[in-house]
């Protein structure tokens, strides 16, 4: 079972506290993944020169609407910074319409990637919570059909819809996405902006974030998934203290 462990690159300094409290973990995570943020100065992809590669597999986002596929702009990063993963998402618009934008579909992103770098490890995403799952599904399928080998989902908080999803993923390298939920607001948050439906046992705090995530490391080990953590802004030391990396 892999772990990743995303980091937002907020600014540099940032990032390097992040990254040295991983490296305190020891071999309990193995990958790191970074967003790629509009709104930071720094691009997810110029991480690749601080992440030590023979310890961890690196895995940059890249959103679809950033590029535009004739461009060759994304071909050239991917080969600048000797990238060998790739997540693929389809990223929101700047609000306010402040920086430019392309209407590239993610699946004709992925297609036009597998087709130019057919060796490179392509990820995508899935989200749970954006509509039914029939249609979730359909849409990972067309994303696996245009050359995408593995899935990073959006956070869960439900067990019960690992389960649903993990019965669709089979065969694929599927990362079950974990993000700790510590206060009422940020709660809040997530139902409004991503449509989130807690179940009702749910408790926004961290005994229960601990005790769903140890739940989840045991059931992805036990059942070919992997799992990765977005852990936003929490007290890292307290979260990861009582979490059980090894399953």
């Amino acid at each position: 079972m892999n772990i990743s462990f995303e980091i937002v690159p907020r600014s540099l300094e940032a990032f390097d506290q992040q990254y040295a409290f991983v490296q305190t973990l020891d071999k309990g995570i193995n990958i790191i993944n970074v967003p790629d943020i509009q709104r930071f100065d720094t691009r997810s992809w110029e991480l690749a020169t601080r992440v030590d590669r023979s310890k961890y597999r690196f895995i940059p986002h890249f959103r679809a609407i950033d590029f535009k596929i004739d461009s060759g702009e994304l071909y050239r990063i991917i080969e600048e910074y000797a990238l060998d993963s790739v997540l693929l998402v389809s990223g929101d618009p700047p609000e306010g319409l402040k920086r430019s934008f392309y209407n590239t579909d993610v699946v004709d992103l992925i297609r036009a990637v597998r087709q130019r770098f057919p060796s490179l490890h392509i990820y995508a995403g899935f989200d749970p919570h954006r509509s039914g799952v029939q249609d979730e599904c359909d849409y990972i399928q067309r994303k696996v059909d245009a050359g995408a080998g593995g899935f990073f989902s959006q956070p869960f908080y439900d067990s019960r819809m690992i389960d649903i999803y993990a019965e669709h993923m089979q065969d694929l390298e599927t990362y079950i996405g974990i993000s700790p939920i510590t206060s009422k607001a940020s709660m809040n948050y997530w139902e409004v902006k991503n449509k989130v439906k807690f179940p009702k046992r749910f408790r926004p705090d961290y005994d229960w974030n601990v005790e769903f995530a140890n739940g989840v490391i045991a059931s992805a080990a036990a059942n070919g998934l992997n799992v990765y953590f977005m852990p936003i802004r929490i007290d890292l030391a307290r979260y990861f203290g009582a979490i059980k990396l090894g399953g």
